[in-house]
């Protein structure tokens, strides 16, 4: 061969060699702030534990990707009909649930699958009702058990729900975390092994990514589900680099050791927006960061002393000083950006001598000794939790309250809260579904149970029956009147005070494409590539 073919022959054989190597594996890597409490998330609560299953599962109807907006999802639709009070499913044919070392599915997902997520949450009788402490506070607190009524299987792929009352919201919230489908077969091979605890802490789903491994406190990884039905993962593995310290999570970042992280420190933000190798993304947010009042533990059982209470904290001063200008403080339970607010309820004024006053004709003798608890990590809503406690224990001593704080392991802090061991306990709140109720819902007096949502345990039934009342209606502007109502009666009684709204800040490095932000604080991995 002369020289001169021999080199169009190399040349060309290299690009057939280039053209057929399999592309290289792509790993998403994100910072995230903590460590999920397991991987079903009916039984939990935090963002942090819905975050950290969100990528395995799928709901029978969906939030779009980045919107408020609901889609199907394993229902390819649906039909409501007897006045808003039966709901036919149309379920998706051919999806595939994940296998796993020890579970490989012989089925496609069917209405089995449907019943049983639904009757574990539900049915006392069920054989996973008490596993991993078969406490379900989303579907309690959202008296989801009252409004079932019946929920049957019509053939494979169709599903009846009969609500005992219409109920507005509950297309969004069958959209929510803990109505994530899981696999019946899969239920029934770990009872046939006895190890029933394995559903909640080795997931399988038919979501985007497959459940791969999990080291607490330090890693989460997935896969990418090729056989997923909907938008694909673009990456090969997604791994969850657990890291709760924003500066350790932000020098990450930088070093190129993730890709993407949640909750930058707002005085980060500046030095991040100036530098060209990351992209910084906003959102006004959908939440509510909140100090609660235990209202069954005296003094707190008295209306007088949780509105002096609100009028001894400075509350532009936390604006200033912790949100650093990201966040507006807050006066009602809802955001200003969701319908209903009720603008002309008028905030407590920062007035520490009234407050004092307050105090003493309340019967309060100085000082008065309370706890006052703050979250060990940092959510979307409150940027540091510690700083704005000690900034209330500074502005309390000014009105003869001693505040001891307190504090807990992120898991532990929820539990023990919802208990209502506190006296005084920081706490919010993102929205689930973009609806009104969903914030209402936490003043409610199904949620004022012990280890319910609702950690004022305030109840009040004006405020309780309005609530219900609002969730039968489906007309906006009767539901609008009722919840400017309730804002009124939740500000009256005060059970808590409002904080702060914020502003949603999140950096990803600039490689990374088609990432959209969530209304609702979560994030969601399908569709995003690197670069």
């Amino acid at each position: 061969m002369h020289s001169k073919a021999r080199r169009l022959f190399a040349a060309g054989f290299a690009v057939f060699c280039i053209g057929t190597l399999p592309a290289a594996a792509k790993t998403l890597v994100y910072c995230s702030e903590g460590s999920p409490e397991n991987f079903t998330p009916a039984v939990n609560t935090t963002g942090t534990s819905f975050d950290g299953a969100r990528p395995v599962y799928n709901q029978l109807v969906e939030f779009e990707r980045g919107s408020a907006k609901v889609v199907p999802g394993l229902a390819e639709s649906w039909e409501i009909t007897e006045g808003g009070t039966v709901i036919t499913f149309k379920l998706r044919k051919a999806v595939k649930f994940h296998s796993s070392a020890t579970f490989k599915p012989t089925r496609d997902f069917n209405a089995d699958d449907v019943l049983w997520t639904f009757n574990r949450q539900w049915k006392p009788d069920h054989p996973f009702a008490k596993v991993s402490g078969g406490k379900y506070d989303y579907f309690s607190d959202m008296k989801m058990g009252t409004l079932m009524k019946s929920l049957d299987k019509v053939d494979d792929y169709t599903v009846k729900l009969t609500l005992s009352e219409p109920n507005a919201p509950m297309m969004a919230n069958l959209a929510m975390d803990f109505a994530s489908i899981h696999s019946a077969e899969y239920a029934d091979s770990l009872v046939k092994a006895g190890k029933l605890e394995l559903m909640d802490q080795q997931p399988i789903g038919t979501g985007p990514f497959a459940f791969v491994t999990y080291q607490k406190d330090a890693v989460i990884r997935f896969k990418k589900n090729p056989d997923f039905w909907g938008e694909k993962a673009l990456v090969d593995d997604l791994v969850y680099a657990i890291t709760p310290d924003p500066t350790a999570r932000y020098s990450k970042l930088k070093a190129g050791e993730c890709h993407f992280m949640i909750a930058p420190r707002p005085a980060d933000l500046p030095e991040m927006q100036n530098d060209p190798s990351l992209k910084v993304i906003n959102q006004a947010g959908l939440n509510i960061a909140y100090w609660a009042f235990n209202v069954s533990k005296p003094p707190f059982d008295n209306k007088a002393v949780r509105q002096a209470l609100n009028m001894s904290i400075d509350k532009a001063t936390i604006i200033r000083d912790v949100y650093l200008g990201a966040g507006q403080a807050a006066k009602n339970l809802i955001p200003p950006i969701l319908w209903s607010y009720n603008d002309a309820v008028k905030d407590y004024a920062y007035d520490p001598e009234k407050a004092k006053t307050m105090l003493k004709e309340a019967g309060v003798t100085a000082p008065l000794e309370i706890d006052l608890w703050y979250m060990p990590v940092q959510r979307p809503y409150n940027p540091n939790a510690k700083r704005i406690a000690e900034m209330m224990q500074s502005d309390l001593a000014k009105v003869g309250v001693n505040a001891k704080l307190v504090t807990y392991e992120w898991g532990e802090y929820r539990k023990r809260a919802q208990q209502g061991e506190h006296m005084t306990a920081q706490l919010g709140w993102t929205g689930d579904n973009g609806d009104p109720d969903n914030f209402f819902f936490l003043r409610g007096c199904t949620g004022a149970r012990a280890g319910g949502q609702n950690i004022t345990k305030w109840c009040n039934q004006e405020y309780d029956d309005l609530l219900a009342k609002a969730a039968k209606l489906s007309d906006t502007g009767e539901r609008t009147k009722i919840y400017m109502r309730m804002q009124e009666i939740e500000h009256e009684e005060a059970p808590d005070l409002k904080i702060a709204h914020s502003v949603v800040y999140e950096t990803m490095r600039k490689e990374v494409e088609g990432y959209k932000q969530g209304p609702f604080g979560g994030h969601k991995f399908n569709g995003v590539d690197i670069k």
